[in-house]
């Protein structure tokens, strides 16, 4: 896994033939139990409008019962030792970079424009260690939304949502 996300999009919208594309960071757990990182991809935009006459934009309607939004501030050097997600949960960085670390040895590093979704909640303890690592990184707090599911809606695999 690459240090870094920010990857381009493979389409952006800009051709009302050619959906949209959104890159993520989907950490996820494998059949032996052990947390991993992948990149993936969302798909399958369509062109809709929101109501009240505004013109048609891209949407991606998404499964499952939402549990919780939550916000959260991560400080200046923050560590979350090991430990598999509370939920599956999309987290988005609004300001800051934070990094995440997996049993399978993969890093990424994510900041604003960056999202990645966390589906380890079943990973094995493997070394004494469960789930990920995670923390924030350089010299300002890391400031994200967490849209947190009851039941995760994506199937266990590097490519979840298809």
């Amino acid at each position: 896994m690459h240090t870094t996300t920010s990857a381009p999009l493979d389409t952006d919208g800009r051709d009302h033939d050619d959906p949209p594309v959104l890159p993520f960071v989907h950490m996820w757990t494998g059949l032996d139990g052990r947390t991993r990182l992948d990149e993936s991809a969302l798909r399958g935009f369509g062109l809709q409008s929101v109501g009240g006459g505004a013109d048609p934009q891209w949407l991606r309607p998404f499964p499952g019962e939402v549990s919780a939004i939550v916000f959260a501030a991560l400080p200046v050097g923050w560590v979350g030792q090991w430990h598999p997600s509370p939920h599956p949960q999309w987290v988005i960085p609004l300001r800051g970079r934070w990094f995440l670390e997996t049993q399978d040895g993969s890093r990424v590093e994510m900041g604003p424009g960056d999202i990645h979704f966390g589906q380890d909640t079943d990973s094995a303890e493997i070394e004494g260690e469960s789930g990920h690592l995670s923390g924030t990184v350089g010299d300002e707090p890391c400031l994200q939304v967490l849209i947190q599911f009851a039941v995760s809606p994506a199937a266990p695999t590097a490519q979840p949502f298809g």
